[in-house]
């Protein structure tokens, strides 16, 4: 995609070019006034004590030589709340300042609903951030736009890295000739959780006996959604992340479509399959589960699975913390089999350096750090790991303790091993916001599916052709 790099379009539907602004517009790095300090070289320990003491309580720089490293500020954009996540991600930050006593490392949370509009904005800004997390969905605009910084000088040339340990086809997003522009902290397929206690109350087989008895499939989970509403009035299912509706309309389409032959587009991204006749179907499997059987939530209403809301509901490994107190019991698999077979739907977020950073060398460093075989370890009891000697480490199998073995084993890594990722284009901003009035009056009672999915095809053609 190619684009002006002096030109400004409207922020709120031109994401890519507020990107463009940053290697224009950035201010220059502000130079701090040098620190001096007194280096103590027969322990490393002490030098690390003496330089912070004399940061803290000296007024003016002590008469030496030598001088200090000059305070280094990364901020680091993610779209996660969650209280375990930032607990492991701040300690990651300590870590790596235990060497670097100089770097400070600040996580921002932007509601993932507006991360690609503000992390835009905030990268064409006076204060760009240094990294970020960043979705398989937004990675081609942003690629192309060239707001990433290259990783591969840093992770490539480190034997205690170890490069080759990433796995190459999980990879495939960033590896650009000999440039590495990101590295993945999770591939993370789509799964389903359930609540055991509704489908017990309502005399029916829990989806891990469907799987057992080779019954799982998606006809099945409807039929089950639905005696769960008749007979406990709880709503029977509800969408990947509750968002359907809203921001994760692309992910809830992937899992439909794709398990009945279909797709958003096709490979290429040049041609819509939403209005193909598999595709037809799946949208309208889901829509007769919200206006004909009731069993699934409808627009508008507020419902969460984690509180005991709704019995089925796709979503990730990630959010598995969130069912630590849970007041019911509660179980998870891979998601079920269609007309087509089975279909493993892939979420990947990665890890990037900002080209506007103004702590290049630094950030890049940290970014090698914290995606590290050791860390990477860490990581995995919420994220699954693309490095080979997680996956493989039995280790991996208990890494969280949330999920049984068994599960990991027999659904994680099969679905990591044989999953999709979920759609991407360069487009991708555009064509969701293009798509989206569409699908919002289809929701509604007598909508005919088709006909929408008709016009759904329309509104994103001239942009696949872009």
């Amino acid at each position: 995609m190619k684009s002006a790099i002096h030109r400004m379009p409207v922020l709120a539907t031109v994401v890519i070019t507020l990107i463009l602004v940053i290697t224009a517009c950035a201010a220059p790095p502000v130079i701090e006034k040098p620190v001096i300090q007194t280096q103590v070289v027969e322990k490393q320990v002490m030098v690390t004590q003496v330089v912070e003491k004399q940061v803290v309580v000296t007024a003016t720089p002590a008469p030496v030589p030598t001088k200090a490293a000059q305070p280094v500020n990364l901020r680091f954009t993610i779209w996660s709340s969650n209280e375990k996540h930032l607990a492991m991600l701040n300690g990651f930050a300590a870590a790596y300042k235990a060497t670097h006593p100089n770097v400070t490392v600040q996580f921002d949370t932007i509601p993932f609903a507006d991360y690609a509009t503000k992390l835009a904005v905030q990268l064409a800004g006076s204060n760009p951030p240094d990294a970020g997390w960043m979705p398989e969905s937004l990675a081609v605009p942003f690629l192309e736009a060239g707001a990433m910084n290259d990783l591969g000088p840093r992770v490539k040339n480190d034997a205690q890295y170890d490069f080759a340990d990433l796995s190459k086809p999980a990879m495939s997003l960033y590896l650009k000739g000999d440039a590495v522009m990101g590295i993945p902290f999770s591939t993370s397929p789509h799964f389903m959780y359930y609540n055991i206690d509704l489908f017990t109350k309502a005399g029916i087989d829990t989806p891990d006996k469907m799987y057992a008895n080779k019954q799982w499939t998606w006809d099945n989970l409807a039929k089950a959604a639905k005696t769960i509403k008749d007979k406990t009035g709880v709503f029977g299912f509800q969408s990947v992340s509750a968002g359907i509706y809203k921001e994760y309309l692309t992910q809830s389409l992937a899992e439909f479509t794709r398990a009945w032959g279909g797709d958003i587009w096709d490979a290429e991204g040049k041609t819509c399959l939403l209005s193909k006749p598999e595709s037809v179907a799946s949208v309208q499997w889901y829509y007769d589960m919200v206006f004909k059987d009731k069993s699934a939530v409808p627009p508008g209403e507020e419902v969460d699975f984690f509180s005991g809301g709704a019995a089925l509901r796709p979503g990730y490994l990630s959010e598995v913390s969130r069912l630590e107190k849970a007041t019911f019991k509660w179980g998870v698999i891979r998601l079920p089999e269609g007309p087509a077979g089975w279909s493993s739907v892939i979420g990947q977020s990665s890890i990037v350096a900002f080209k506007a950073s103004r702590n290049q060398e630094t950030v890049i460093d940290f970014i090698a750090f914290m995606t590290n075989k050791e860390n990477s370890k860490t990581m995995a009891q919420f994220f699954p790991s693309i490095r080979k000697s997680v996956l493989e480490s039995p280790d991996f199998l208990k890494a969280n303790p949330l999920v049984p073995a068994d599960m990991m084993k027999d659904h994680v890594v099969p679905s990591i091993a044989n999953g999709r990722l979920l759609p991407t284009h360069t487009n991708f901003e555009k064509i969701r916001l293009a798509i989206t009035p569409i699908f919002d009056a289809m929701w509604k009672p007598n909508a005919n599916v088709q006909t929408s999915m008709d016009k759904a095809c329309e509104a994103m053609k001239p942009l696949l052709n872009k």
